[in-house]
Protein backbone atom coordinates (compact mmCIF):
# COMPACT_ATOMS: atom_id res chain seq x y z
CA UNK A 1 0.00 0.00 0.00
CA UNK A 2 1.75 3.71 -1.26
CA UNK A 3 0.31 5.59 1.29
CA UNK A 4 1.60 2.88 4.24
CA UNK A 5 4.72 3.23 2.46
CA UNK A 6 4.60 6.78 2.60
CA UNK A 7 3.90 7.28 6.23
CA UNK A 8 6.19 4.47 7.31
CA UNK A 9 9.59 5.22 5.29
CA UNK A 10 8.51 8.80 3.68
CA UNK A 11 7.65 10.65 0.20
CA UNK A 12 11.23 10.02 -1.06
CA UNK A 13 11.04 6.01 -1.12
CA UNK A 14 7.76 5.49 -2.88
CA UNK A 15 8.85 8.08 -5.20
CA UNK A 16 12.59 6.81 -5.94
CA UNK A 17 10.56 2.67 -5.64
CA UNK A 18 9.14 3.65 -8.34
CA UNK A 19 11.58 4.66 -10.49
CA UNK A 20 13.62 2.16 -9.53
CA UNK A 21 11.72 -0.44 -10.89
CA UNK A 22 12.21 0.23 -14.05
CA UNK A 23 10.76 2.29 -17.10
CA UNK A 24 7.84 4.39 -15.92
CA UNK A 25 5.29 3.16 -18.45
CA UNK A 26 5.91 -0.56 -17.42
CA UNK A 27 3.68 -2.07 -14.94
CA UNK A 28 5.59 -2.97 -11.42
CA UNK A 29 4.75 -5.74 -9.17
CA UNK A 30 4.87 -3.85 -6.08
CA UNK A 31 7.58 -5.37 -3.44
CA UNK A 32 8.35 -4.13 -0.24
CA UNK A 33 11.47 -5.82 -0.47
CA UNK A 34 12.53 -3.25 -3.17
CA UNK A 35 10.98 -0.55 -1.31
CA UNK A 36 12.78 -1.71 1.81
CA UNK A 37 15.96 -1.32 -1.06
CA UNK A 38 15.77 2.19 -2.10
CA UNK A 39 15.40 2.80 1.80
CA UNK A 40 18.31 1.25 2.22
CA UNK A 41 20.36 3.18 -0.35
CA UNK A 42 18.40 6.68 1.21
CA UNK A 43 19.40 5.38 4.54
CA UNK A 44 23.15 4.93 3.05
CA UNK A 45 23.20 8.19 1.71
CA UNK A 46 22.32 10.13 5.12
CA UNK A 47 25.56 7.79 6.87
CA UNK A 48 27.41 8.85 3.76
CA UNK A 49 26.91 12.72 4.64
CA UNK A 50 25.20 12.86 8.55
CA UNK A 51 27.26 12.05 11.85
CA UNK A 52 24.69 9.03 13.33
CA UNK A 53 26.96 9.26 16.39
CA UNK A 54 25.94 13.13 17.17
CA UNK A 55 22.83 13.66 18.86
CA UNK A 56 22.12 16.93 16.98
CA UNK A 57 22.37 16.58 13.09
CA UNK A 58 25.88 17.50 12.10
CA UNK A 59 27.54 16.76 9.23
CA UNK A 60 30.01 13.71 9.06
CA UNK A 61 33.53 14.11 10.02
CA UNK A 62 35.05 12.63 6.87
CA UNK A 63 33.23 15.11 4.68
CA UNK A 64 36.40 17.86 4.19
CA UNK A 65 36.98 20.80 2.14
CA UNK A 66 38.74 20.83 -1.30
CA UNK A 67 38.44 19.33 -4.77
CA UNK A 68 38.71 16.03 -5.83
CA UNK A 69 41.28 14.68 -7.52
CA UNK A 70 42.11 11.26 -8.62
CA UNK A 71 39.64 7.88 -8.67
CA UNK A 72 37.38 9.68 -6.45
CA UNK A 73 37.26 12.48 -9.06
CA UNK A 74 37.00 9.84 -11.63
CA UNK A 75 33.81 8.25 -9.56
CA UNK A 76 31.88 11.67 -9.71
CA UNK A 77 32.31 12.54 -12.98
CA UNK A 78 31.57 9.39 -14.02
CA UNK A 79 28.30 9.16 -12.48
CA UNK A 80 27.30 12.97 -13.24
CA UNK A 81 28.06 11.74 -17.20
CA UNK A 82 25.81 8.25 -16.23
CA UNK A 83 22.81 10.01 -14.38
CA UNK A 84 22.89 12.68 -16.90
CA UNK A 85 22.44 10.39 -19.80
CA UNK A 86 20.50 8.83 -18.21
CA UNK A 87 17.56 11.14 -17.25
CA UNK A 88 17.59 12.21 -20.83
CA UNK A 89 17.11 9.20 -21.49
CA UNK A 90 13.86 8.71 -19.03
CA UNK A 91 16.26 5.53 -17.49
CA UNK A 92 15.72 6.71 -14.05
CA UNK A 93 16.50 2.64 -12.57
CA UNK A 94 19.49 3.23 -14.20
CA UNK A 95 20.46 6.43 -12.81
CA UNK A 96 19.43 5.26 -9.57
CA UNK A 97 22.25 2.61 -9.66
CA UNK A 98 24.84 4.70 -10.49
CA UNK A 99 24.10 6.51 -7.61
CA UNK A 100 24.05 3.88 -5.19
CA UNK A 101 27.32 2.94 -7.05
CA UNK A 102 28.93 6.27 -6.27
CA UNK A 103 27.53 5.71 -2.44
CA UNK A 104 29.14 2.63 -1.89
CA UNK A 105 32.55 4.02 -2.91
CA UNK A 106 32.02 7.10 -0.71
CA UNK A 107 31.23 4.96 1.78
CA UNK A 108 34.22 3.48 1.97
CA UNK A 109 36.65 6.70 1.34
CA UNK A 110 38.02 8.28 5.05
CA UNK A 111 37.90 11.46 2.56
CA UNK A 112 34.89 12.58 0.95
CA UNK A 113 35.07 16.15 -0.55
CA UNK A 114 33.02 18.75 0.37
CA UNK A 115 32.76 19.60 -3.33
CA UNK A 116 31.96 15.60 -4.94
CA UNK A 117 29.17 15.79 -2.11
CA UNK A 118 27.79 18.94 -3.42
CA UNK A 119 27.55 17.69 -6.75
CA UNK A 120 25.99 14.46 -5.88
CA UNK A 121 22.89 15.87 -3.74
CA UNK A 122 22.20 17.78 -6.64
CA UNK A 123 21.90 14.37 -8.72
CA UNK A 124 20.16 13.04 -6.02
CA UNK A 125 17.47 16.37 -5.64
CA UNK A 126 14.83 14.68 -8.79
CA UNK A 127 14.84 11.67 -7.23
CA UNK A 128 14.37 12.51 -2.96
CA UNK A 129 14.26 16.35 -2.99
CA UNK A 130 13.12 16.03 0.96
CA UNK A 131 16.45 14.26 1.79
CA UNK A 132 18.36 16.64 -1.02
CA UNK A 133 17.01 19.61 0.67
CA UNK A 134 18.31 18.85 4.07
CA UNK A 135 21.19 17.78 2.90
CA UNK A 136 22.12 20.92 1.06
CA UNK A 137 21.60 22.73 4.02
CA UNK A 138 23.50 20.56 6.35
CA UNK A 139 26.69 21.43 3.65
CA UNK A 140 26.33 25.18 4.45
CA UNK A 141 24.14 26.41 1.75
CA UNK A 142 21.45 28.63 2.59
CA UNK A 143 19.54 29.51 -0.43
CA UNK A 144 17.64 26.39 -1.68
CA UNK A 145 18.93 23.81 -4.42
CA UNK A 146 16.33 24.42 -6.67
CA UNK A 147 18.49 27.26 -7.79
CA UNK A 148 21.34 25.79 -8.33
CA UNK A 149 22.43 24.47 -12.12
CA UNK A 150 22.83 21.08 -12.85
CA UNK A 151 26.46 19.69 -12.51
CA UNK A 152 28.49 19.35 -15.54
CA UNK A 153 31.14 16.76 -15.99
CA UNK A 154 34.50 16.72 -17.08
CA UNK A 155 34.97 14.48 -20.27
CA UNK A 156 38.42 13.97 -19.07
CA UNK A 157 38.21 12.95 -15.63
CA UNK A 158 35.55 10.29 -17.11
CA UNK A 159 38.16 8.40 -18.25
CA UNK A 160 40.62 5.99 -16.68
CA UNK A 161 44.21 6.90 -17.11
CA UNK A 162 45.63 3.49 -15.92
CA UNK A 163 43.37 0.25 -15.69
CA UNK A 164 44.34 -2.94 -13.43
CA UNK A 165 44.37 -6.11 -16.05
CA UNK A 166 43.93 -9.50 -14.51
CA UNK A 167 47.04 -12.38 -15.74
CA UNK A 168 45.72 -15.78 -16.01
CA UNK A 169 48.61 -18.70 -16.81
CA UNK A 170 47.02 -22.04 -17.89
CA UNK A 171 43.35 -20.38 -16.65
CA UNK A 172 44.18 -19.52 -13.06
CA UNK A 173 44.57 -15.87 -12.33
CA UNK A 174 48.20 -15.18 -11.32
CA UNK A 175 48.42 -11.54 -10.67
CA UNK A 176 47.28 -8.09 -11.80
CA UNK A 177 49.21 -5.21 -13.39
CA UNK A 178 48.24 -1.51 -13.76
CA UNK A 179 49.00 -0.46 -17.17
CA UNK A 180 48.13 2.81 -19.15
CA UNK A 181 44.22 2.65 -20.11
CA UNK A 182 45.47 2.95 -23.84
CA UNK A 183 48.33 0.25 -23.41
CA UNK A 184 48.88 -2.16 -26.86
CA UNK A 185 48.46 -5.51 -26.25
CA UNK A 186 52.41 -5.66 -26.79
CA UNK A 187 52.63 -3.57 -23.65
CA UNK A 188 50.29 -5.63 -21.94
CA UNK A 189 52.04 -8.56 -22.42
CA UNK A 190 55.15 -6.78 -21.45
CA UNK A 191 53.98 -5.30 -18.18
CA UNK A 192 52.83 -9.18 -17.61
CA UNK A 193 56.02 -10.76 -18.13
CA UNK A 194 57.80 -7.98 -15.55
CA UNK A 195 55.59 -8.84 -13.17
CA UNK A 196 57.30 -10.59 -10.43
CA UNK A 197 54.57 -13.16 -9.54
CA UNK A 198 54.47 -14.24 -12.98
CA UNK A 199 58.36 -14.15 -13.46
Amino acid sequence: NPDKVVAEYGADSLRLYEMFMGPLEAAKPWSMEGVNGVRGFLDRVWRMMVNERSETTELNAAIVDGETSGEPNHILHKTIQGVTHDIEKLAFNTAIAKMMEFTNYFLKQEQRPRAAMDKFILLVSPFAPHLAEELWQLLGHEKSLAYEPWPQFDEAATKLETIEVPVQVLGKLRSRVQVSADATSEELETAARNDPRIQ
